[in-house]
Parts: C-alpha cells; sequence; structure tokens
C-alpha cells in the first residue's frame, strides 16, 4: 500500500507481513529500474501486520516508484520478494499529497 500521510507531508510505503509477531525495524529495499535503496522499517508506525516506510513527499524514490517502466520490487528478509505494476494510482497518490 502507497498512503499519503498529509499533516505530515509524507508518503508511507506498507507492506503486509505476520499480523501475530511484534514488528521490530526490518530492512527493506525498493529497486526499480532507475533507483535502489535500502531503507530500515519504523517500528512506531508497524503495527498490525505490516511493515511501513515513511518517505518525505518530495523524496525522489517516490518518482522512481511512480515512472519506474513496467514495475518495481520489494525486497524484504525472510519474505518473498514482491513485484508490483508501476500504475497510474502510485502516480496519482504521490503528486496528492504533494
Amino acid at each position: 500500500m502507497l498512503i499519503c500521510d498529509r499533516p505530515n507531508k509524507r508518503v508511507r510505503l506498507h507492506r503486509a507481513t505476520d499480523p501475530f509477531r511484534p514488528a521490530p525495524a526490518t530492512p527493506l529495499q525498493v529497486v526499480t529500474t532507475s533507483m535502489s535503496r535500502p531503507m530500515l522499517s519504523d517500528p512506531a508506525l508497524s503495527t498490525g501486520g505490516w511493515l511501513v516506510v515513511s518517505l518525505p513527499v518530495n523524496d525522489p524514490l517516490l518518482d522512481a516508484i511512480a515512472f519506474s517502466r513496467g514495475r518495481f520490487a520489494l525486497e524484504t528478509a525472510e519474505k518473498e520478494t514482491l513485484y508490483l505494476p508501476s500504475s497510474p494510482e502510485l502516480s496519482r497518490v504521490v503528486e496528492d499529497c504533494r
């Protein structure tokens, strides 16, 4: 999920995880056709079975996700890599949040 946190001028990237286990800071990596970035999930935001990374609305990674040719990947330790399609909805979330 990609969610706009407009009051804080941030976009949150959510990835489902084990709902029965506390979510410590977990390494994640976003890979697009033009950029790759390792990150850590935020334990304060990662509740209820989600790993969450919060990015400022002007982060170039958001543009790379939105304009990736075809798809982008979300890699997480101990989980299958997610290959997600690039879509107009992602661009819309980012643009509307800005």
